[in-house]
């Protein structure tokens, strides 16, 4: 049996990342559609909501480009459904007529700590398959 190489074991740690990442995008989806929710829009509330202590805090949109696994556009888009739903509220920065600010709203905040446990709930189950699965590097 050939021995692998480092960068074969690279690769394969790094595509074992990439499946179990997939894996658990698709259990969040499924989880949160019934809420008319995906795992992207859960993120987004999820951040603006551990950035808000209270309702009508708010976040630049830049500030969420970085933390989401989206492109600028996509993110706008996906936010742009969000405040069409009645879950979050955009509106211009006075200071720097750019940027654009993003809150939630209360119906928000209250549907985030409606599937925060359903989320949590993936996430502890997905991950734990993955650690029992894992082999030692």
């Amino acid at each position: 049996m050939a021995v692998k190489t480092a960068d074969a074991r690279l690769e394969e740690r790094w595509r074992d990342i990439l499946s179990v990442h997939a894996r658990t995008m698709c259990e969040i989806d499924r989880a949160l559609h019934p809420h008319g929710l995906g795992a992207s829009d859960f993120e987004v509330l999820d951040i603006l909501a551990s950035e808000s202590s209270a309702e009508g805090d708010q976040c630049r949109v830049q500030n969420l480009v970085g933390r989401v696994h989206l492109s600028q556009s996509a993110l706008s888009r996906l936010i742009g459904r969000l405040e069409k739903d009645g879950l979050v509220e955009r509106s211009v920065c006075a200071e720097d007529r750019r940027g654009v600010w993003v809150a939630l709203t209360r119906a928000g905040r209250e549907l985030h700590a409606r599937v925060l446990p359903l989320q949590r709930a993936v996430l502890q189950r997905m991950l734990a398959e993955r650690e029992g699965s894992a082999a030692p590097a």
